[in-house]
């Protein structure tokens, strides 16, 4: 497979996690806490992928290649943890800003990690992404506003925490079948996020049935699809460029919003979207200089 399909299949990971914020409003509104919510998400994605691993190919693990992607898979139930607790006391513009801070935070792991420097088409294409975030996330650059310092910590922890996991995505498990790499690590996802939020709920049948199409999407959009992806893509094409196209997230949330909850979206954050779009196109420019041999 020609690394721009691997390449694509980051993308496309980076865009389901765009369509969370959505289902998580609508949650929210239906009265569904964030403990339920998030517990919902990796308890029916962490079910719906074991269930295709058993149906599928028997793959071999070793025990302690199967830890360390349990343990890959803590800061992925850390990144929902954390940026649900950033929205109860941030707007939702602001959370996702804070958020979307991991696509520095991958390019320093790589720097630090591998001792290996951005290209300049790199570093230009992570200025164009910030300032489209801002201007994406409807921010206004005038004005001064009141920031809950706790919520812009949580947002920011989520953001490492998204940054590490998307790092070991690309750096764990390399030669494990990705459904089965997938599996151990939304399995890790859950033990954490089951630890911070005991999952009492599942024991009032009204409130298990009442919050399952809300933890069947984000289970699929949030804890199946993911992972998959990250573990196809990431290996091939490194976790420098992998934050960037994973980036692909905030201009699906923002259309989810106009399209789904009918939210007014102005033309400065289209235009964000516009400039996110063009700084992950930017980013591959040396992918399409080069002749890539087929995997």
């Amino acid at each position: 497979m020609a690394k721009w399909n691997y390449a694509l299949i980051v993308f496309l990971g980076g865009c389901c996690y765009g369509i969370l914020s959505t289902f998580v409003k609508l949650a929210y509104a239906a009265g569904f806490s964030a403990a339920e919510v998030t517990g919902a998400q990796y308890l029916f994605g962490t079910a719906i992928t074991w269930i295709l691993v058993l149906f599928t190919k028997k793959y071999k693990v070793t025990r302690m290649q199967a830890i360390k992607l349990l343990l890959s898979g803590i800061p992925f139930g850390m990144t929902g943890i954390f940026y649900y607790q950033s929205l109860q006391t941030i707007n939702a513009s602001l959370a996702i800003i804070l958020l979307f801070q991991f696509v520095w935070i991958g390019t320093l792991f790589e720097m630090v990690i591998y001792k290996k420097k951005p290209t300049k088409e790199k570093v230009i294409s992570i200025i164009i992404l910030l300032f489209g975030s801002v201007l994406a996330g409807g921010i206004s650059l005038e004005g001064g506003m009141d920031i809950s310092w706790q919520g812009a910590g949580w947002g920011l922890l989520s953001a490492f925490t998204f940054a590490t996991f998307i790092f070991l995505s690309g750096s764990v498990g390399k030669n494990t079948a990705p459904l089965l790499k997938s599996g151990l690590l939304s399995l890790g996802g859950l033990f954490v996020v089951f630890l911070v939020f005991p999952p009492v709920y599942l024991m009032d049948f009204s409130t298990l049935i009442g919050v399952a199409p809300y933890g069947l999407l984000l289970g699929v959009f949030g804890a199946v699809l993911p992972p998959l992806l990250y573990s196809i893509g990431m290996p091939q094409i490194g976790p420098g460029l992998g934050t960037i196209l994973t980036a692909s997230e905030l201009p699906v949330a923002v259309s989810m919003s106009a399209l789904v909850l009918r939210e007014q979206v102005g033309m400065l954050q289209w235009i964000g979207v516009a400039l996110i779009l063009g700084g992950i196109a930017f980013s591959n420019v040396r992918l399409s200089k080069a002749k890539i041999a087929s995997y």
